[in-house]
């Protein structure tokens, strides 16, 4: 037998259900309240839209569209301000890393000098001529890349094109003869050329978002390959000329080697072939240069960059010299020999080895004054593996943890954990990179002299074998061995490390040749002339080839330049 519950009887919690008659009259809302919602949500979108633009200041949205210019005033005014934004940026950004690294050392600094070099740091001439340079590149770019096609259209034969400049130039302002005009006009209207970008009757054209067709309008534009090459070099070389001597050097090598690698993979794709495994193997040649140039012509490189593989391969300067001394001139300083001996860490059988190989005196450097400390060379390679892996280790935990947390945040803020896996991995990778590195190489250095020492005395080895083990060509060749280390990298870093170590090894290169009278000297204007062919080679790829350029190097344009 079941009851029913009244309604005014308590319920199921316990509480009596309401009636309609318990409610609240429900009274509408007062219009000026109404009114005062609306213009807060108006005044809230306002203010959205604001730090939206603010935003777009410092950093572009992707997918920007590309602007479109009408005369010489409009690039003008399009391109002064684009270097304006781009000046304030990179001054900004310049100024940030300054004051990072002042940062780090600040308490090794006294505190009388701390406040001027923090101003120094924010405001001082290194930042300056940083931001003048960048905006300067960017304004003259942008004017010319967009001057050009309303000067020289693309699809117009050239003669035409030099006929009107010289006419617009030379003709007076009350000229009444506009033909010139009238028929580029009318050549630019009739031709079917990339600047027609108006869908033809019957032609497909694919669904494409609204980012999409914006890009593809761009593409289309009246303009030639040549002019973006112009642009880039009369851009590059100008621009240049504002940062400080002390860098121009290094800022050419990388510009122009960007350059390369661009115009080569837009090449290669167009031609259809493609070298397996490129990037190790430019990489490799690259260090075999590099190896061959620190220890027998350390003239062709930066003393920085010496320095820096002194310290990375955990070698004595003293042991690089009497090596280098014994190739060239079979000779070497007895300082240096003192200076070894005299070593705490020097092992007393390497000091033997060190005694028979002055009484020997063959045409290259003791080993044992390669690794003072360890007997045995071939457990040598072992222990300076992880000695620079233990060395290296922090360096690369920074660099693969600091960008990931200033590029990255969404994803660590998802997955903390595999983030901080994936950078531990990338660490361990990258140390254990350098670490075989200069394992390959000690352990070919010292196998190459215990084989001539081996095969020195017996009367059927050849004359020519022994000479290849210690010639100068021998060093050149263990650089190339120990470049294929590159492979434990990661595969998308490895372009990158291959175009680092590029310039250096072309520079190398070019100094050599200098000195035997091959190529010509540049003179002071050798970095301005460098820039000026990378960037026409960069920018030239930027326009027409984007995704062959890496996409660090393309991002860093993109907002900077944006999309013209």
């Amino acid at each position: 037998m079941t009851t029913s519950v009244p309604p005014s009887s308590p319920g199921a919690g316990g509480q009596p259900e309401p009636s309609l008659r318990d409610e609240p009259l429900r009274r509408p809302m007062p219009r000026r309240y109404t009114v005062a919602s609306f213009d807060n949500l108006v005044v809230l979108a306002n203010y959205e839209e604001r730090l939206r633009e603010a935003r777009r200041m410092v950093w572009r949205d992707r997918g920007e569209p590309a602007v479109e210019v009408h005369d010489l005033w409009e690039c003008l005014e399009h391109g002064v301000g684009g270097g304006l934004r781009a000046g304030t940026l990179a001054f900004a950004i310049r100024s940030g890393v300054n004051l990072i690294l002042l940062l780090a050392r600040i308490g090794k600094v006294p505190r009388e000098t701390r406040i001027s070099l923090v101003r120094h740091a924010l405001f001082g001439q290194d930042s300056i001529r940083f931001g003048t340079m960048i905006g300067g590149f960017v304004a003259i770019y942008r004017i010319l890349l967009n001057a050009f096609p309303l000067l020289f259209p693309a699809n117009a034969p050239i003669s035409h094109n030099l006929r009107d400049f010289a006419k617009k130039i030379f003709s007076s302002p009350d000229s009444d003869d506009d033909s010139s005009i009238d028929e580029l006009s009318r050549l630019a209207a009739d031709s079917q050329s990339p600047i027609d970008i108006t869908p033809t009757a019957g032609k497909k054209e694919a669904r494409l978002s609204f980012v999409a067709q914006a890009h593809q309008t761009w593409l289309r534009r009246r303009s030639a390959r040549w002019h973006s090459i112009v642009a880039g070099a009369v851009a590059g070389g100008i621009a240049i000329s504002f940062e400080n001597p002390s860098r121009r050097n290094g800022i050419a090598q990388q510009l122009f080697v960007r350059g390369l690698q661009g115009s080569y993979n837009a090449y290669s794709e167009r031609r259809g072939f493609r070298v397996p495994h490129g990037d190790v193997l430019v990489f490799a040649l690259s260090c075999a240069q590099i190896m061959y140039s620190f220890l027998l012509r350390p003239d062709t490189l930066p003393k920085s960059y010496t320095t820096w593989i002194n310290a990375a391969g955990q070698i004595p300067k003293e042991a690089v010299s009497i090596n280098r001394d014994m190739v060239r001139s079979h000779t070497f300083d007895l300082v240096d020999l003192e200076r070894i001996i005299a070593r705490p860490d020097l092992h007393p059988a390497n000091a033997t080895a060190i005694d028979v190989w002055r009484a020997a005196q063959p045409p290259y450097g003791p080993c044992a004054a390669s690794h003072p400390h360890v007997v045995s060379c071939a457990y040598t390679p072992i222990e300076r593996f992880f000695t620079v892996f233990r060395w290296i280790l922090p360096i690369y935990g920074a660099l693969h943890v600091v960008p990931m947390l200033l590029f990255k945040r969404k994803a660590v803020a998802q997955a903390p954990k595999a983030m901080a896996l994936r950078a531990s991995w990338g660490t361990v990778r990258s140390a254990s990179f350098l670490g075989a590195f200069i394992a390959i190489y000690q352990g070919y250095y010292c196998a190459a002299q215990n084989s001539h020492r081996a095969l020195a005395g017996r009367k059927r080895v050849p004359a020519w074998l022994l000479s290849a083990l210690v010639s100068k060509a021998s060093f050149w060749l263990g650089g190339l061995l120990a470049g294929i280390s590159v492979l434990m990298e990661a595969k998308h870093r490895r372009g990158e490390l291959a175009m680092y170590v590029l310039p250096k090894g072309l520079e190398s290169v070019w100094v050599a040749a200098r000195g035997k009278g091959l190529v010509f000297r540049t003179g002071k204007h050798g970095n301005a002339l460098l820039t000026a062919i990378g960037m026409g080679m960069v920018m030239s790829t930027y326009q027409n080839d984007p995704q062959h350029l890496s996409g660090f190097v393309r991002r860093i344009l993109y907002q900077f330049i944006g999309p013209n």
